[in-house]
């Protein structure tokens, strides 16, 4: 089996795991379940609950514990996009090539079934518990991680000062933060979830968070690439937005070519950090490639 047919599967188990997590669509506020099954299985390639298996894997995870997890993580993610399309952020009308929420169940609905998901993925997380007791400290130590870079500390704390920044030109050290922040969080959770719900040691850990930092900031910056270079319909979403919302980024730093060099050489030093932990890690090497070098 190749990469794309052995990723197309892993994407498809993932999808019916979210399903199985999903609230049944009932009651006077079914709307907000409505909501949230559009926001959630509106596609993609499911990147974060894959990084999150894949490192469980790797580490020698076997069990489900890891299941209400990747649902968890997926759902903090999801609802972070219903949020950033509305008007009052990046006022996007399609997302992964279908109406975003707020446009097919206007903006109020669309805010409530963003707090819906983050507050659902936390009930979700939760589950662990049900499902391995004995396992009570690492789930603890996983929703510490989730919740943490999730928060101001992490994903909102990027979003503030990248929201903050539009219009205004900022420093490189600025956007590092933003970057680091806004998307390599969530890509730090999800690996170091895999890894402490496997049982990895604390300086396994830190290298996945090492490792994935990496892949957020060169991931990020393809984004940036793209968002010049990509074909909206490829890509599912409009291009030439940063250029709208007057954002900095490392292309309108750095120029178009240094940029690529740059994803270039932050993508190879996250695979040389991963063939030091000494693992088994075919798949996850073709997987974070295949992230970092996408082209939608």
């Amino acid at each position: 089996m190749n990469f794309k047919e052995e990723n197309e599967l892993k994407v498809k188990e993932i999808e019916e795991i979210l399903n199985a997590y999903l609230p049944e669509e009932e009651g006077y506020q079914k709307i907000i379940m409505e909501a949230m099954k559009y926001s959630l299985m509106a596609g993609g390639k499911r990147i974060r609950p894959m990084l999150m298996k894949e490192t469980f894997d790797m580490f020698g995870g076997t069990s489900k514990i890891i299941e209400p997890f990747m649902a968890a993580q997926e759902m903090i993610h999801t609802y972070s996009l219903v949020h950033d399309d509305l008007p009052a952020m990046d006022n996007d009308e399609y997302r992964r090539g279908r109406k975003t929420t707020h446009v097919v169940y206007g903006e109020a609905v669309a805010i409530l079934a963003g707090d819906a998901l983050l507050n659902f993925a936390f009930e979700t997380a939760a589950k662990a518990f049900n499902i391995e007791p004995e396992a009570s400290l690492r789930i603890g130590k996983a929703l510490q991680i989730l919740s943490a870079k999730a928060g101001i500390f992490g994903m909102i704390g990027g979003q503030v000062v990248d929201v903050r920044a539009e219009g205004q030109a900022i420093s490189k050290n600025v956007v590092d933060f933003i970057y680091e922040l806004k998307t390599s969080a969530l890509i730090e959770s999800s690996m170091m979830i895999g890894a402490v719900l496997a049982g990895a040691s604390d300086t396994e850990i830190k290298m996945i968070e090492r490792i994935a930092k990496n892949v957020g900031i060169a991931f990020q910056i393809q984004d940036d690439i793209l968002d010049v270079t990509g074909d909206a319909e490829v890509l599912g979403k409009p291009i030439h937005s940063d250029e709208k919302n007057e954002k900095t980024t490392y292309v309108t730093l750095i120029g178009l070519e240094r940029a690529k060099a740059e994803v270039e050489r932050i993508s190879e030093e996250a695979i040389a950090l991963l063939y030091d932990l000494n693992t088994d890690c075919d798949y996850l090497e073709c997987l974070l490639s295949s992230l970092i070098h996408r082209e939608k």
